[in-house]
């Protein structure tokens, strides 16, 4: 693959913790008794202000409350509450040295994205962070993709999208990039396959070698 599209949580780093500690304590915020942690995957991925509105029926004013309320922890110690997969360091330096351009697509708001890269000294990796704003809008994940395509000027034939969840997946699909599942991500079992993967990998190093080969 020439271009590259990596979704962020659940991908390139396991970002569960603070995402999921930072939507309980927007929930209380709320007055809403927030479910255990382990009840909570449907946070990850979509839209967190998108999350609350569907799950709780919130009007678009509480859903950007909760979504500031999210953001008051998360800006503080829910962004540090995470770390990079093994391999992922590994797998970008390789797919860099071999000419590849590199876009971060992701439903977070690009300024997180962009703290949490370089935090972790991921940053220099990528020609582009493609995410949503800080209230939330634009960041459907067909949103994001579409914007780093263009930013990157990437050849549909030769892109690969790359993400743990189905809407990665399908938005991959809706753009023709080949759709490659992280299958060591946040998915739940057959969530990949179930929305469009063409092939899933069960670990950075898997991965590494599925983008160094042409699609089939």
């Amino acid at each position: 693959m020439r271009y590259i599209l990596f979704d962020l949580d659940g991908t390139l780093t396991d970002s569960k913790e603070g995402i999921l500690k930072s939507a309980q304590y927007a929930l209380e915020k709320l007055g809403i008794q927030p479910p255990p942690l382990a009840e909570m995957n449907w946070v990850v991925g979509p839209p967190i202000r998108q999350s609350f509105a569907e799950r709780y029926g919130l009007s678009p004013e509480d859903a950007l409350k909760g979504l500031r309320f999210y953001q008051e922890r998360f800006g503080q110690v829910g962004y540090l509450e995470n770390r990079v997969y093994k391999g992922v360091p590994e797998m970008l330096d390789e797919l860099k040295r071999s000419g590849c351009r590199m876009a971060v697509a992701t439903s977070k708001p690009a300024y997180y994205a962009q703290r949490i890269l370089q935090h972790f000294g991921l940053d220099g990796y990528f020609d582009y962070v493609s995410g949503s704003e800080m209230d939330g809008t634009n960041g459907k994940k067909p949103q994001v993709i579409a914007r780093a395509l263009k930013e990157l000027a990437a050849q549909i034939e030769k892109t690969a999208m790359v993400g743990d969840r189905s809407y990665d997946m399908k938005g991959a699909r809706e753009f023709g990039v080949y759709a490659v599942g992280a299958g060591y991500g946040y998915g739940e079992p057959g969530e990949l396959h179930g929305a469009g993967a063409e092939i899933i990998a069960a670990s950075p190093a898997e991965l590494t070698e599925i983008l160094r080969r042409e699609r089939k």
